[in-house]
């Protein structure tokens, strides 16, 4: 028996697919579909949403760029919660790496979504306005009419009345013309820069994140000069990522006093008449006045300095056994910013032991609360006001080791805590003291209240892209105004001779056919009622001119027509107005009062 010969298989029934999904292919359709759902319009929505709640956490709990201090308290305060938290970085929320993550995610997403939205956006702004329907009947806004106006009168007119649209002309067949016009480009231009200008506020702030600095200082305003020539000027500063303090721009400012004015008892003004230099000044040595005040900062040198706050600084002498004195002034720290009942410490050495053992056990602190207004609760002081009236102060003396040596940084606000515990540093003198008072400690020593400067609290700012950030936010909001009041819309305009081959399918029975056959039909009925049978034999002319089909019998002469105009539009977006205005257009064009 003869085997059968193979039969061919046809390539489309062959079992084997053409398409082999091979490691490599997988790979780059996962990498594909990633960069495809990554630069949606979507995934940027939810990473700004997801950026909105990230940053929750570093407006609800205390951040270590702010307030260290704070942070360590609410960590002692509450345990593991607050291990757990920190380890989540919680209280570096703005430099940890998840909040970076998704501000770097949602960078790339606007930038990859923007790169071919701008790219058919300048296709689509090259490109020519669509030619007319072929049936304006369709379109969800059309009217109709006859003019006698001929057709290059009708697109004379038209052109005109769509002065400031996109248009394009086109002829058609049986002598019709037809102008497409396209308006509200600017909208999808106003959707495209708010995106712009979202992605631009988002660089700035990064690149502010990176290049800028921020420091808070306390200077007597009594002539005292700082200096922006390093962070050890300061009493804190945030720098920027790329920022070591060595390239700050230099200038100086000096403080030459500070007024306060209060109305029922709440700030109305605090203003700080101060002079600086910076730039060539400084070589010169020429000073510059400034009045400053808050919310008014001092932009000089690229930087920009503000008024903060204000309080008070105690001054006081101590005058040794041996007839040494030590003068310091030193602010003490509001705790109440209502009455400005502030408290602090100023700390002396006595002058000429050399002994280290013996000159800490003799080191002293004038620790206490300063009152401007006092006011006495039994025997405690508080005050009743901000502004310097008779101003006490409540002073505890203390005595021995300080612990300004044991190579701990230690706040100029208060002692070392942990001295007093270990009895190494007691409490010798308790007083109240006006202005002018002194007390005498037990071997001689005599600390005496002189009086109280004021001190302003300055803050200085750079940020290089702060006017990006301003720009960008410009932008950003012209787009969305833009994208939002903008309509886009479309309008056609078709002239079309009366009775002419060309007229668009499925018109011509409304437009030509319909009109003529009743203006016949008219011709007609009149004819025959004034026996027009003979009169046609008799070759009467009128008549025959209307058996020969005018469009209407008697109807030549100036009023005859002789085009048929349609005016159809339709709206791109969903915005309501656009009828009022199709219909305005159209009774221009259609000579409609």
């Amino acid at each position: 028996m003869t085997p059968a010969p193979p039969q061919r298989t046809d390539k489309a029934d062959d079992p084997t697919p053409a398409y082999r999904a091979t490691p490599l292919r997988r790979a780059w359709a996962f990498v594909r579909n990633t960069w495809r759902g990554l630069t949606s319009m979507r995934t940027a929505l939810i990473l700004l949403f997801l950026l909105a709640v990230a940053a929750l956490p570093g407006a609800l709990l205390p951040q270590r760029s702010v307030n260290e201090r704070n942070v360590n308290g609410y960590l002692a305060e509450h345990g593991w919660w607050g291990s757990l938290l920190d380890s989540l970085q919680m209280f570096d929320v703005y430099s940890s790496v998840w909040f970076s993550a998704i501000y770097l995610l949602l960078m790339v997403s606007i930038i990859g979504c923007l790169v071919p939205r701008t790219s058919d956006y300048v296709r689509s702004m090259r490109s020519k306005p669509v030619l007319t329907p072929r049936n304006l009947r369709r379109l969800p806004h059309h009217e109709r009419a006859e003019t006698s106006d001929d057709v290059d009168a009708v697109m004379a007119a038209a052109r005109k009345r769509l002065r400031g649209w996109r248009l394009t002309e086109r002829e058609e067949a049986g002598g019709a013309r037809s102008i497409s016009a396209e308006r509200g480009y600017l909208r999808e231009t106003g959707n495209l820069l708010f995106h712009f200008g979202m992605l631009g506020v988002i660089i700035s702030f990064a690149g502010g994140a990176l290049y800028s600095y921020e420091g808070q200082v306390v200077v007597l305003a009594d002539g005292t000069e700082f200096c922006n020539s390093g962070i050890y000027n300061y009493d804190s500063f945030e720098p920027g990522l790329q920022v070591d303090g060595t390239q700050l721009n230099p200038f100086c400012v000096r403080v030459n006093d500070f007024d306060a004015r209060y109305r029922n008892g709440q700030p109305v003004a605090y203003e700080s008449d101060i002079d600086y230099q910076s730039g060539e000044d400084l070589t010169t040595g020429t000073w510059r006045s400034h009045h400053l005040e808050v919310n008014e900062p001092l932009r000089t040198a690229g930087d920009r300095l503000y008024l903060l706050n204000h309080g008070y600084a105690p001054t006081f002498t101590v005058t040794f056994p041996d007839g040494q004195s030590r003068t310091q002034t030193i602010q003490w720290r509001p705790v109440d910013q209502q009455t400005y009942l502030s408290e602090g410490a100023t700390k002396f050495e006595e002058p000429g032991i050399t002994d280290p053992a013996e000159r800490r056990e003799r080191q002293l602190a004038v620790t206490g609360l300063f009152a401007p207004t006092p006011s006495m609760h039994g025997s405690i002081l508080s005050s009743a006001g901000p502004q310097l009236n008779n101003p006490t102060v409540a002073v505890d003396i203390m005595r021995g080791d300080l612990g300004v040596d044991s190579g701990r940084g230690q706040s100029i606000f208060e002692i070392d805590q942990s001295m007093v515990e270990a009895g190494r540093l007691e409490r010798v003198a308790r007083e109240n003291l006006e202005v002018g008072q002194s007390l005498t400690l037990e071997d001689g020593t005599t600390v005496h209240f002189d009086g109280v400067e004021r001190f302003v609290a300055l803050q200085v700012s750079h940020d290089p892209l702060q006017n990006w950030v301003l720009a960008s936010a410009v932008v950003m909001f012209a787009g969305l105004g833009a994208s939002l009041f903008i309509k886009r819309r479309r309008l056609w305009v078709r002239a079309t001779p009366a009775g002419g081959d060309g007229q668009p399918a499925g018109a011509a029975d409304d437009t030509a056919a319909d009109d003529t056959a009743a203006d016949d039909t008219a011709a007609d009925d009149t004819v025959a009622g004034d026996g027009a049978a003979d009169n046609t034999a008799a070759g009467d002319t009128a008549s025959g001119d209307t058996a020969a089909g005018d469009t209407a019998a008697g109807d030549n002469g100036p009023s005859e027509r002789r085009t048929v105009v349609e005016v159809g539009g339709l709206a791109r977006t969903d915005q309501a107005g656009y009828g009022e205005e199709f219909t305005r257009i159209a009774a221009d064009l259609l000579g409609r009062k």
